[in-house]
């Protein structure tokens, strides 16, 4: 299916355009789209747009030019950084003023993009153009959108091109794709879908040779997958039943076990999971579960996954559940974990992962062969690498490798603290075996074919052999480092002529380890030897590392461990750019036959395909207005409310002005979405930092903002009396804003909501002493940043806007000390603060100047005076700190009770 007008062949790129960068002939035709008009550019997933954003780059990287780059993720930035020689712009205002007036091309967040743009730090007229990676990101509120409209409001010829990998994030919300358009300020779509004709023809002019390998999985790992399957459906089924007004259509079995599932239950359960029951949450908890045991079961070897069973099967668990672990399903569940790992005669003799037979056979078989086949083939300059999900699996490959598959699951029993009481022949045969009991009487153990006795300890764990439990204890702080990293070099200890033939897996290691990739340039080692790596499709996230060991590693045999679509693509595309001398990789695709993984994988192309199918038919229906791309006033006049409401000011002679609705923001607020939203509403936003509140409305109003977590957190260090008390002395009209996460309930109950030391009834107790204490202060709940954008543009209505310096030199006696407020230790702060003498006014005081609580002590009642300033409080703080209190005589009390009234403390207290 063909989606552009310019299908049949790539246009070919104007001579006056330099192209740096090899471009495929379906690049070339984007290319030229994107630089002509500015658009959103919606590619499939793993096609990746480096080279035609780098080509782009090159073209406009000159003094001439003023370019920014924005919303790129850490990788994005170095991976430009290192291809143009660029750098980072300076933290100073003034300093990155130069840099922006030196021209060229610059990444910068967006947020301090927004403040200079606000503080004309930027020459907007100046700027060529922006280009917006991510596009999926950006909606309307985001600060995105937000440094675009200014930019669009003061430029109207300078280009935007954005550009997205995810075309199902576009599928996500109501007319989510034309949203995020408006907001981008373009007009034209491009989708690039893997199934658009130029796109096949391109790849197919060569193609890598692609093997697909069908493994079955284990008779129990089948019937263990059959059982969590029923499971699942079961919740799934149970939970629909519960909810029955709710829209759970996405919620299926076949979603269950994909990438997206949690963001699935994101978009539809986040805003209504205040008023679900607990029954349904349950419910969701344990399909999350299930799909992580099912996953795993793929995923891990034998050991490992019953080690995971075995946590469920405990009464702490039974007791969250939503009920599954009471299944027969589930009971044949955990027999059958168990079956994998130990045998009829509960001897330890796991079954090894149905993978790692066929990866064995691949590199001790079928490459070398391949290998001899090919003229002057040479096994010992053969590259071949290997491609894993994630770091777990990495490191299980690596040692299963280095290791082999008794030696590793033997250590792997171990790590994961499983009670071992026999141990199969097979296991015997390893050097030094070690076997670990349980913590009882004493047990008749086999060792090397011999009963051992071993004695009554009283340490948890129980080794035979010292010697052994040491070995292990240093391998164990190898396992733990080595699921950190994410590659792997290797070679061959032996040649595979001497290993060829055998049908089982070898007990003992044929690959050694040459060095960790980090360290090691590739094409510098001696190819003396066949050179294995081993790495996951995106290393610690980067999703460039593929791409790039590809480019510099060239290997020629691929083996895909676990399926990817994006790192199929970027093979597609790596063999698409070799050279015609260089020899056509071949690609092996191991996936268990009839499994989870192989329809995880369908049903992820299945989305994508579906995803684009309702672009192509949203872009053939949708209506575009000419000026959404900003480039007239006419988009500002219809999206700004109207000015008619602005402040009405009155000069001489009775003439009347309109005055736009400012409000000053604090620089640290712009880490959220309001800034962005109030300036939509048309109130212009003066950027400063201030020292009381977070917003000034007008010469009366100071609003200080909270969200749940920071109010939390300001009610239990005190913080927020410390701000409502400067608001209080320099405003009249102060307000608490406490705003609600849009997508979150809006309530004070819940742990969510809650830190581990405070309730939800201490936060009400709080609030109400900050109210009695605080009398004029004004507690505002907001649900979400747009009402607040709303609340505060009523406000503003028929009021004066505030004078920036006047809000400059305003500052409570406390502000400059509570700028450092965070250097102190809490805990001690809150302590010193409940001392009898101590108040807001002298704790700043008595914080700087007494030291520490030792030295406190050590002060006379002079000394107090002194720093304290005041001679009453000082008398109080002394008093508490050095006169003994002790319980009153309760004998002499008794016979005055009843003949004297209530003596209030000194019932219980009297001084020395």
């Amino acid at each position: 299916m063909e989606t552009n007008t310019n299908e049949n062949e790539a246009q070919n790129v104007p001579s006056n355009i330099i192209i740096k960068y090899p471009l495929l002939s379906f690049e070339k035709t984007i290319f030229i789209d994107v630089f002509e008009k500015d658009a959103l550019l919606i590619l499939a997933k793993g096609i990746s747009y480096n080279n035609i954003i780098a080509n782009l780059l090159w073209i406009y990287k000159d003094p001439g030019n003023l370019v920014l780059v924005i919303n790129s993720s850490e990788h994005e930035e170095k991976y430009l950084m290192e291809k143009f020689g660029l750098n980072a712009l300076p933290n100073l205002g003034l300093e990155r003023e130069k840099s922006y007036l030196e021209g060229g091309v610059h990444l910068v967040s967006t947020r301090i993009l927004v403040v200079d743009l606000l503080k004309n730090r930027i020459p907007i007229s100046h700027i060529t153009g922006i280009i917006v990676l991510r596009a999926h990101t950006v909606l309307e509120s985001c600060q995105e959108a937000f440094a675009l409209r200014l930019y669009r409001q003061n430029n109207k010829t300078g280009f935007i091109k954005a550009f997205s990998n995810s075309p199902v994030s576009f599928t996500f919300g109501y007319h989510q794709v034309e949203k995020v358009m408006r907001a981008l300020f373009v007009t034209e779509l491009f989708l690039w879908p893997r199934f658009h004709g130029t796109i096949i023809k391109s790849l197919k002019s060569r193609q890598a040779q692609v093997v697909e390998l069908h493994v079955n999985l284990t008779t129990n790992m089948s019937n263990i997958q059959t059982c969590l399957l029923d499971i699942m459906n079961y919740t799934v089924k149970q939970l629909k039943s519960i909810n029955r007004t709710l829209d759970m259509k996405e919620i299926t079995t076949e979603n269950c076990v994909t990438k997206k599932f949690h963001k699935i239950l994101q978009s539809q359960l986040d805003c209504v999971w205040h008023q679900l029951s607990t029954r349904t949450k349950e419910y969701i908890q344990d399909l999350k579960v299930l799909r992580s045991m099912i996953i795993n079961l793929i995923h891990d070897d034998s050991v490992s996954f019953y080690a995971l069973v075995s946590k469920y099967r405990t009464p702490e668990y039974a007791k969250v559940n939503s009920g599954w672990i009471l299944l027969d399903s589930a009971e044949q569940l955990f027999r059958l974990a168990k079956g994998r790992v130990y045998n009829n005669k509960n001897e330890f003799d796991p079954e090894p992962t149905p993978k790692w037979k066929c990866l064995n056979d691949l590199l001790l078989e079928e490459i070398p062969e391949e290998v001899k086949k090919k003229q002057a083939g040479n096994i010992n300059n053969t590259k071949i690498l290997i491609l894993c999900q994630d770091n777990r699996t990495c490191s299980q490959l690596n040692h299963y490798l280095t290791m082999g598959p008794n030696k590793y699951l033997f250590y792997t029993a171990f790590r994961r603290d499983l009670t071992i009481n026999a141990v199969a022949s097979k296991y015997k045969k390893l050097k030094n075996p070690c076997v670990k009991i349980d913590n009882k009487d004493e047990k008749p153990i086999k060792i090397n074919n011999k009963e051992e006795k071993e004695p009554k300890s009283n340490t948890k764990q129980n080794v035979t052999h010292d010697t052994m439990k040491y070995e292990l204890e240093d391998n164990e702080e190898e396992f733990n480092a080595d699921e950190s990293k994410s590659n792997y070099v290797l070679t061959l200890t032996q040649m595979a002529s001497q290993i060829k033939g055998a049908k089982e897996l070898p007990n003992e290691s044929i690959f050694e380890p040459i060095s960790q990739i980090d360290n090691l340039d590739i094409t510098q080692i001696e190819t003396e030897k066949p050179i294995i790596l081993i790495q996951t499709f995106k290393e610690s996230g980067n999703f460039f590392s593929l791409e790039k060991t590809l480019e510099s590693f060239r290997p020629e045999y691929i083996i895909l461990y676990h399926n990817d679509v994006s790192a199929v693509r970027q093979i597609e595309l790596f063999e698409a750019r070799k050279g015609p001398d260089e020899l056509v990789s071949k690609v092996y695709f191991i996936v268990y036959d009839k499994t989870v993984e192989e329809q995880a994988y369908l049903t992820s192309l299945k989305r994508e395909k579906q995803s684009f199918e309702l672009l192509i038919e949203t872009k053939s229906v949708m209506v575009v207005p000419s000026y959404q791309d900003g480039k007239t006033e006419e988009y500002f006049n219809l999206n700004v409310e109207d000015e008619n409401d602005s402040v009405d000011t009155r000069k001489a002679g009775g003439q009347v002005t309109k005055e736009k609705p400012v409000v000053i923001v604090d620089m640290r607020e712009f880490r959220s979405d309001l800034p962005a939203l109030l300036h939509k509403k048309g109130i212009n936003i003066e950027p400063v930092t201030i020292a009381i509140g977070d917003y000034i409305l007008t010469p009366d109003i100071c609003v200080e903002r909270k969200s749940i977590s920071d109010l939390i957190g300001s009610l239990n260090s005190g913080r927020l009396y410390t701000q409502c008390t400067q608001m209080c002395r320099n405003y009249s009209r102060p307000i608490l804003l406490i705003e609600f996460d849009q997508n979150k309930p809006f309530n004070l109950q819940g742990h969510f909501v809650v830190s581990s030391d405070l309730s939800g009834a201490d936060v009400q107790q709080k609030l109400q002493l900050l109210t009695i204490h605080f009398p004029r202060l004004k507690l505002v709940w907001s649900p979400s940043p747009y009402a607040t954008a709303e609340l505060f543009y009523e406000l503003k209505q028929g009021r004066k806007n505030p004078n920036v310096a006047e809000v400059l030199a305003l500052s409570g006696d406390n502000t400059a000390d509570d700028m450092n407020y965070e250097r102190y230790n809490i805990v001690v702060h809150d302590f010193v603060q409940k001392l009898p003498g101590v108040t807001s006014k002298n704790i700043t005081r008595i914080m700087n100047k007494g030291i520490s609580l030792d030295n406190l002590i050590t002060l006379n009642q002079e000394e107090l005076e002194t720093i304290i300033e005041n001679k009453n409080e000082a008398e109080t703080l002394y008093s508490i700190l050095h006169v003994k209190a002790t319980p009153a005589d309760l004998n002499k009390e008794d016979k005055l009770f009843g003949k004297k009234k209530f003596g209030g403390k000194n019932l219980f207290y009297n001084k020395k």
